[in-house]
């Protein structure tokens, strides 16, 4: 009797300190940081929807007092956004917990500043949002210039900090809140299925067309529509993945692709410019017709959101080539059940940079 007490008080001891010890896995939405802007209408309306679908505490959502202008300076980016979201992150101590950060319309998109060509000092405000990781555990970085991406090309670990000091910035942003919330709604539906449709034409020279063929050779043949040859490719059905030179297709005269895209489709090009604005183009502006829209004649990343995509990469200013999402990383991960923020990050080689993500990081196809 005396050991049998023993065993039940230890037991009742252990067990009362299990709990202590063993805290629960955080929940994806408990990953999420959801930052909008107090005073643009359209951002609350896009927290307030989409926080709920994604089951994201309310403690998780970090509330801006900002302009609604796509461009600021560097010390407003510094004052009004850096500044407090590593606050909001510091008071609800989610610095390690957290490793995704979700910007909305109506949050400032760019940061101006020199061109300088491969040292600019100007970007996008996700692509530095990402950098806030190493930043508040002490380290600095030069504006100037990118900084690598320690997840580029990272295909077989899984996104976890400290392993990997940055957070996956995304955008839930469109031309306005309807397109947003389709957006939303499309990314929840999610299946693996349909076709990864890869244009890559014979006429556009240089790496690119590699990354794409390359992208087209680590999918299932039965799932991958490939197009080699000058044509451009419009009307595609079932198509849950988009990879080719967008505008920079000299035989491309057509703003639409008019793609039947599934829920959850996703979509990245080698555009310079194409997450250059959110405003609405006129419904009779076209990418061949001479006119420049937001500062370029180039296609726009919003377009395929309108059209039915549930997400896509772009970029503010020029990123160069070397610099543009990488779709034989995106593509295949995307595939194999990653979720949308870990595929397009192991894409993008540098932050600091020009690039942003649109779209729910929590968005998957789920396994094969």
């Amino acid at each position: 009797m005396l050991i049998l007490s023993g065993v039940i008080r230890f037991s009742l001891l252990f067990a009362a300190f299990l709990p202590l010890c063993a805290q629960p896995a955080p929940t994806p939405g408990e990953q999420v940081l959801l930052v909008g802007n107090a005073k643009d209408p359209v951002s609350r309306q896009i927290v307030d929807y989409y926080r709920p679908r994604r089951n994201i505490p309310v403690s998780n959502v970090c509330w801006l007092s900002t302009t609604s202008s796509e461009e600021v300076e560097w010390n407003t980016y510094q004052r009004e956004i850096e500044g407090p979201v590593g606050d909001c992150l510091k008071k609800a101590k989610l610095e390690e917990k957290a490793l995704y950060i979700v910007t909305t319309l109506g949050v400032p998109l760019k940061i101006d500043g020199a061109a300088g060509g491969l040292m600019a000092d100007r970007g996008s405000v996700d692509s530095e949002l990402a950098l806030l990781y190493s930043k508040l555990h002490g380290k600095k970085f030069e504006r100037a210039g990118m900084i690598h991406n320690p997840f580029f090309g990272i295909r077989d670990e899984p996104f976890r900090h400290p392993q990997f000091p940055i957070y996956m910035v995304t955008r839930l942003a469109a031309y306005d809140f309807t397109d947003v919330k389709a957006m939303i709604d499309r990314g929840l539906a999610a299946k693996n299925r349909g076709k990864f449709v890869i244009d890559a034409p014979n006429a556009v020279g240089g790496d690119g067309n590699g990354w794409l063929r390359t992208a087209a050779l680590l999918l299932p043949p039965t799932r991958v529509v490939l197009d080699l040859t000058p044509k451009v490719l419009y009307g595609e059905k079932d198509v849950i993945a988009y990879a080719s030179w967008g505008s920079n297709d000299v035989n491309r005269k057509q703003r639409w692709l008019r793609f039947e895209w599934l829920p959850g489709a996703i979509a990245t090009d080698f555009v310079s410019t194409n997450a250059r604005t959110f405003k609405r183009p006129p419904d009779d502006w076209n990418i061949s017709s001479g006119k420049s829209f937001g500062g370029s004649e180039q296609s726009l990343s919003a377009d395929f959101i309108h059209e039915g995509a549930s997400g896509a990469s772009g970029n503010v200013y020029e990123p160069y080539l070397i610099s543009c999402a990488r779709p034989e990383y995106v593509l295949p991960a995307y595939f194999d059940g990653r979720n949308l923020a870990d595929s397009f990050y192991m894409g993008l080689p540098y932050l600091s940079w020009m690039g942003v993500v649109l779209g729910d990081p929590l968005c998957s196809l789920g396994k094969p």
